[in-house]
């Protein structure tokens, strides 16, 4: 089969089949509390949206990018997998936790899922209309927003499951991460005015340096993912 397949149908899949699994995983370890609903929750909500928001404003790199179905389900579905370890640690081993945990999870993953899809959106319908550096608005304080709202989202995920694995494993992720900024960065250095923009942002957590500048004050923007 010659035929190419985009990236981001495997992304899809995997987000798609994120209910399912965590409800079968509920059901094979017997594991109906307060916990387990939550996680369930979170993680399929993230995925609709997920869902949603690749609809609606999808990401140019994933659209753009073609793989053979074998190599595609090799190098992205799998891979994509390891995510599952999270929800297997917390439903296998029946973690009961303290009600400030929750607390933590519900505030982490609300930030992370206002960061990575508003970064994401305004991302996405800046670029529709110039091209440059986007200064403003989430980008002001950090290069990469939407990276960072990943980031504590599945950090929240983590805590939820309370296991070292689950935290090692978004580890890795994060790894995967730092590099795909890394090379962003390198990226955007052609801009002339990227320097004085690196100088006042965080690759990630926000820069006290930067501020929330309106558009219209903001000089020419853009960015590439």
């Amino acid at each position: 089969m010659n035929s190419k397949i985009r990236l981001i149908c495997f992304i899809n899949a995997h987000k798609i089949l994120v209910p399912p699994v965590v409800l079968g995983m509920m059901y094979c370890f017997h594991n109906w509390s307060t916990e387990a609903f939550v996680y369930l929750g979170l993680h399929g909500t993230y995925a609709m949206l997920w869902l949603v928001k690749s609809a609606i404003y999808p990401d140019k790199s994933f659209e753009q990018k073609h793989l053979s179905l074998w190599f595609g389900i090799l190098s992205g579905f799998v891979p994509l997998g390891t995510y599952y370890i999270v929800p297997y640690m917390l439903l296998s081993s029946h973690v009961s936790l303290q009600p400030w945990v929750f607390g933590l999870v519900i505030c982490c993953y609300t930030v992370g899922i206002f960061l990575h899809f508003v970064g994401d959106a305004q991302k996405y319908y800046t670029l529709r209309f110039r091209s440059g550096l986007i200064e403003d608005g989430l980008f002001a304080r950090t290069r990469n927003p939407n990276y960072l709202g990943e980031t504590l989202i599945y950090i929240s995920f983590a805590t939820l499951s309370w296991h070292w694995l689950s935290f090692l494993t978004i580890g890795g992720w994060f790894c995967f991460f730092f590099a795909n900024m890394r090379r962003k960065d390198r990226s955007l250095a052609r801009y002339p005015n990227f320097a004085a923009y690196k100088a006042r942002t965080g690759m990630l957590l926000p820069s006290i340096a930067g501020g929330f500048r309106h558009p219209s004050l903001s000089s020419q923007s853009s960015e590439l993912s």
